[in-house]
């Protein structure tokens, strides 16, 4: 095994030694007074249950299709599916106990200043930004070095985005449930404070902190790592040559050991502007990044003319990743704008707060558009003018476009850090309220947590961009795998003049529908579970109100997580199974329409919600920043704020996965449907 083999494994070995450091250091901090070590216990209990529940659920299912894919399909992708699957659970196993660990600890160092909170903050986060995505990468690596064949082990893809989209939409549903319940009752009816002691859905709000914005995206991540170097390496094998197989693994390596260097970087002293240390981290990260890049280009590639348009296309993969950063945060932070003209909207009532936050986020997904559009063309174009006579230009332009996607997840480990701080700042900042520290630990924790609220909208623009290039790449490599597997059985037509490429696209642009109406309906039927239950235990137990009597925390955990788990089936099954009944009554041409379909559709509409809901919860922010807590227009705010979580926190992130389990359903199963149509 040469020393290129051996790099990923060397990137991910020396990323868990790092992290494992952090947990350490972390661990000998103290976690506060016993009062906040019962709150910080009363999240873990409930976050386990949760995750014990939907265990019950996942861990069946994922058994039965790793049988049915390995005695019907292939036995390698039997395993590769397994491996995904499992790896995708412990993904945001690690993401949920990482921040809760870190929270109590965030909260306690609150009392010291800004420095340390950030910094207790971001280790907790740079935790799981470096476990996630090296599981990912040694994942793929060791699966292809025993099995050389990209698409025996396709089914890596679908193991990691089945149980990333339950994960998501279990977590998504149960978080929003919880903050809708307690926000609707406490700070709307109530008129007390977020995280308010009294208020019964506080711990099941703070649980789903963990389980929908650190698990949740914990998976989702590790999901698109995968079903990303997938991508490529499918498009690699399909042009044949030896030398480019390895290189989408190595732009993961580089990615990984910069990523290590950007979170050591970051330190608490000097603190005042949290981001930034963040920006900063990131930068040096991606010039890292594209230094590794060329390196393993000019050593790995034998033509350089070649080795220099591939190493064009990573760089224009790491510039993206800032240029959306850019994008999303001129949208959704308080600092700019869009933002103001939110928060400024309340002053005229709910309609126009709620008009102009759709309006915002409809038009965030204009320059979103134009930046993949451009990366696609310039990595295309470069890729494609390479190609060796004879060869197909399309598949390396493709390949180009790929590895623009893989450059772009290389940096999911710094990415991911940045994210992961805010539900630790979060669930600190509830802790804060809890305990009543006072009002300038709040302040702390306050400040980080709404740069948090950015970050997070950043990552999910993150994860969208990269499911758009992906999937584009998926989709070749789909066709290009029929036209292989149905060559002697029938012609495939993938022009507009046959109709059932337009019932495709029809069909696979209704689906992001369908299924966000699906999620946000889940959330609103299990608020309104929790409205009844908050407003019960106060009518009740009016002592709640006055702080006599202690409030049935468990009751409302309890809720959040039967209606969370109830939900979860009906998204999942119409991603499953769309793909497979189309191929089996329309052949892979409808497929490859309803694939392309739902890319179009669900990238745009994925974008709109995740911004429109973050730019809804900033204005909130904004409000209550300049002092107007308890006015009527801080109650307009807050009931946009409430609108816009199942937009931010549940459909949105959700799509993106969706988009990427239709596209690994489609690849994998391809296989099944010649079979079918031969009988």
């Amino acid at each position: 095994m040469e020393i290129f083999e051996l790099l990923p494994f060397i990137a991910g070995i020396a990323s868990f030694l790092v992290a494992g450091g952090l947990v350490a250091w972390i661990a000998k901090q103290p976690a506060g007074t016993k009062e906040m070590m019962d709150i910080s216990n009363a999240v873990k209990i409930g976050a386990a249950a949760f995750l014990k529940r939907e265990m019950r659920i996942i861990i069946p299912v994922a058994i039965a299709l790793t049988v049915i894919i390995g005695a019907f399909l292939q036995p390698s992708n039997g395993l590769a599916f397994a491996v995904g699957a499992a790896l995708s659970a412990v993904a945001g196993i690690i993401s949920l106990k990482i921040t809760v660990k870190a929270a109590v600890r965030a909260a306690n160092l609150s009392s010291d200043g800004l420095g340390k909170t950030f910094a207790m903050a971001f280790r907790g986060g740079a935790i799981v930004g470096l476990a996630v995505p090296a599981m990912a990468l040694m994942a793929i690596a060791g699966l292809y070095i025993v099995y050389p064949d990209p698409i025996t082990i396709a089914g890596v893809g679908i193991g990691a985005s089945l149980i990333a989209l339950f994960i998501r939409i279990g977590g998504g549903i149960f978080t929003k449930a919880a903050d809708m319940g307690a926000d609707l009752v406490g700070k709307v009816e109530a008129n007390i404070p977020e995280d308010d002691p009294r208020n019964p859905a506080t711990i099941a709000d703070n649980v789903g902190d963990n389980v929908g914005d650190a698990a949740g995206m914990g998976s989702d991540v590790y999901e698109s790592y995968i079903v990303t170097i997938l991508a490529a390496l499918l498009i690699a094998a399909l042009i044949g040559a030896p030398n480019y197989f390895l290189y989408p693994i190595l732009i993961g390596s580089s990615g990984m050991i910069a990523s290590i260097i950007g979170v050591v970087i970051v330190g608490s002293k000097g603190v005042t502007d949290v981001m930034k240390p963040l920006n900063r981290s990131f930068y040096v990260s991606a010039a890292i990044a594209i230094g590794l890049n060329y390196v393993f280009i000019t050593q790995f590639i034998e033509s350089s003319q070649a080795g220099l348009a591939l190493f064009g296309t990573t760089v224009i993969g790491v510039i993206l990743v800032p240029v959306i950063q850019k994008i999303t945060d001129n949208y959704t932070s308080y600092k700019h704008k869009p933002v103001n003209e939110i928060a400024e909207s309340a002053k005229w009532g709910y309609a126009s707060l709620t008009l102009m936050g759709i309006i915002k986020g409809m038009q965030s997904n204009g320059p979103f558009m134009i930046a993949l559009v451009v990366a696609i063309i310039l990595s295309y174009s470069i890729s494609a003018s390479v190609a060796p006579e004879g060869a197909d230009p399309v598949l390396y332009g493709i390949f180009g476009t790929s590895l623009t996607a893989m450059a772009m997840l290389s940096l999911a480990g710094i990415v991911l850090a940045i994210d992961a701080f805010g539900p630790i700042a979060d669930n600190a900042g509830g802790i804060v309220e809890m305990t009543g520290m006072g009002e300038e630990n709040r302040k702390v924790t306050d400040e980080i947590d709404a740069v948090g609220n950015t970050t997070k909208a950043v990552t999910k623009g993150f994860a969208i961009a990269s499911a758009a290039l992906a999937a584009l790449a998926m989709i070749q490599a789909f066709q290009f795998e029929a036209a292989h597997i149905f060559e002697g059985v029938i012609d495939l037509d993938y022009s507009l003049t046959n109709p059932a490429i337009i019932i495709g696209m029809l069909i696979g642009g209704l689906i992001p529908f369908i299924i966000t109406g699906q999620l946000i309906n889940g959330v609103s039927r299990a608020a309104g579970k929790m409205v009844d239950e908050v407003r019960r235990q106060f009518k009740n137990d009016p002592e709640i109100l006055t702080g006599k009597s202690k409030p049935d925390y468990a009751k409302c955990v309890d809720i959040a997580t039967v209606a969370s788990i109830k939900e979860l089936w009906k998204p999942a099954i119409i991603a499953i199974i769309s793909p497979i009944i189309l191929g089996v009554l329309l052949g892979p041409t409808a497929v490859a329409g309803l694939l392309m379909g739902s890319v179009v559709t669900g990238i745009l509409l994925a974008y709109h919600l995740a911004n429109t809901g973050g730019a809804w919860d900033n204005a909130k922010k904004l409000v209550e920043m300049r002092g107007e807590k308890g006015s009527e227009i801080h109650k307009v705010a807050v009931v946009g704020d409430i609108i816009g979580d199942p937009y931010k926190d549940t459909a949105g992130p959700a799509l993106n996965t969706v988009i990427k389990l239709l596209n690994t359903i489609a690849i994998v199963f391809v296989s099944a449907f010649v079979a079918i149509i031969a009988l």
